[in-house]
């Protein structure tokens, strides 16, 4: 009974990963993939902590994807899958300091160091071109 049901739960979340993926962004699976990218990302990198939610359907993930037409973007960009890949985004939570855990949420690193955090409670009542200026406000200050 559990496969047929992680099937279907793998099978429903495809698109929302592919949502991200189509975009450039690279997912990071396991908790290895996290630490071998994340703290060792020279420049700017872009992370993005997916989830099946309304508010990342309807503000986070088109909103990253609006950020993303900004003259100016992270080096790196990648993608987590909350409630989907846990331990992988465990180990992403560890470098977001001092924020709590909350998904979903983008985070802005540069050279492995947090410098800019949208919390899930900031992507609920915004519109995606909302949070997307938001980023590429950030993008512009902080990327270049």
């Amino acid at each position: 009974m559990s496969m047929s049901f992680d099937r279907y739960m793998k099978d429903m979340v495809q698109p929302m990963r592919d949502e991200l993926t189509s975009l450039g962004i690279q997912e990071l699976t396991t908790a290895e993939e996290v630490e071998n990218n994340l703290p060792n990302s020279k420049g700017t990198a872009l992370v993005v902590i997916n989830s099946v939610c309304g508010c990342a359907a309807g503000q986070c993930r088109p909103g990253v994807a609006m950020s993303l037409d900004n003259a100016v973007v992270p080096d790196h960009l990648y993608t987590v899958f909350a409630g989907q890949d846990k331990e992988a985004t465990a180990k992403a939570r560890e470098y977001f300091a001092p924020y709590p855990p909350s998904s979903p949420s983008i985070a802005l690193m540069k050279d492995g160091q947090l410098v800019h955090f949208i919390e899930r409670h900031q992507v609920e009542d915004r519109s995606a071109q909302d949070i997307a200026d938001e980023l590429s406000e950030a993008f512009n200050r902080l990327c270049q």
